[in-house]
């Protein structure tokens, strides 16, 4: 994989890659956006491509036929890329490459020691590429220490080095390590690219499926978890995403939304905390968050085809009867800004006897 195969992400590739035709690359990047839409897979790729030791060269300023990027984005007529084949785009693909680390949270946090690391790898000169490149996964989740420490890291960037921060909630990093950070922004994908980034998940990781070379895919290694089974399947899969392919294939999407709704009967029958984990209860969030949004779409509308969960219509439509637009809006902004509240631990149970309230309020009825 390489910058040409990031999908629906036009503006922010162009921009990268602008930044290496005039060979201005920052020192640090901060790729901020919704999870799930790409911002990983670029940075991957934008580390592959600053070290690849065999980069196709611009095909129209030598004379060669209009592909790549001269075609897909329009107004830009270089190619610099990854060839996601040398030595080099394999190793970091491997995550051994010795320029570059990838940090991720362990146990929910980034902790002094992972900045430790990353000090220690670019203190030295680069061994076989040209820079050491970084990446730190979910930077929000760095502790008061680790940004402190990581602070001075970006205050004096060692010479040759890129470091890519990548955060879907950025307002939680210190305004000091966001201004010292170029900032690229990505948008959820359209439908059609939400689409066709899916299609290519499954075939590249569904047993049985052929890839262009003609060998069998191999059986997945990531964190994909189940195909559609149809077409229809998948443009249920798409709506339910909401632009955010990757969070779609990180387990099953239908099984999750299948619990949410018999978790919602229980709370509005004042069962117990139905949730198993605090993940758990965020995920439940996300679905209750997108069910209002139905439900809200469907008074002012009353047409199925602007509803994302369109098989549970009926039970929107049930409990859109007993409330108003209003209402919906109301505990819609209540919820949404409850979640926003996650990072401070809130407590489970108070959480779903809250939540449980509010609903019971607006909807005025049981759910059964």
């Amino acid at each position: 994989m390489a910058l040409r195969d990031v999908i629906g992400q036009d503006r922010a590739v162009t921009i990268l890659l602008k930044t290496l035709e005039r060979e201005r690359i920052p020192s640090s990047y901060l790729f901020t956006g919704d999870s799930g839409i790409g911002k990983k897979f670029t940075a991957l790729n934008l580390a592959k491509t600053v070290n690849c030791l065999t980069p196709p060269s611009p095909p129209l300023a030598k004379g060669g036929n209009k592909e790549g990027y001269s075609q897909k984005r329009e107004g830009y007529v270089g190619i610099l890329d990854a060839c996601d084949e040398c030595p080099s785009c394999k190793k970091i693909t491997a995550g051994i490459h010795p320029d570059f680390l990838l940090i991720s949270p362990e146990g929910g946090q980034i902790r002094i020691e992972e900045i430790r690391a990353i000090d220690n790898v670019l203190a030295l000169k680069a061994f076989e590429g040209r820079k050491k490149v970084v990446i730190v996964d979910d930077a929000e989740a760095m502790n008061t220490f680790a940004a402190n420490a990581f602070l001075k890291t970006l205050e004096e960037p060692p010479r040759d080095s890129l470091i890519i921060l990548i955060s879907s909630s950025p307002d939680l990093l210190p305004d000091t390590i966001r201004s010292r950070c170029s900032t690229i922004r990505f948008a959820p994908l359209s439908d059609g690219a939400c689409e066709e980034v899916l299609k290519k998940i499954i075939a590249r990781h569904l047993p049985g499926k052929e890839k262009k070379s003609g060998k069998p895919a191999k059986p997945s290694q990531g964190r994909e978890k189940y195909p559609p089974e149809d077409d229809l399947q998948l443009s249920d899969l798409v709506r339910l995403s909401m632009g955010r392919p990757g969070n779609a294939m990180t387990g099953d999407m239908f099984e999750e939304r299948s619990a949410f709704v018999q978790l919602l009967q229980e709370m509005l029958r004042t069962e117990k905390d139905g949730w198993a984990s605090k993940e758990e209860m965020e995920r439940w969030f996300e679905f209750i968050l997108i069910f209002l949004r139905d439900m809200a779409a469907w008074l002012v509308s009353g047409e199925a085809a602007v509803i994302i969960n369109r098989d549970l219509k009926a039970d929107i439509e049930k409990l859109s009867r007993e409330t108003d637009l209003q209402g919906i809006i109301e505990i819609h902004r209540t919820l949404n800004s409850l979640r926003g509240n996650f990072r401070f631990h809130l407590n489970k149970a108070l959480t779903w006897n809250y939540s449980g309230s509010l609903l019971r309020k607006t909807f005025g009825v049981h759910y059964v």
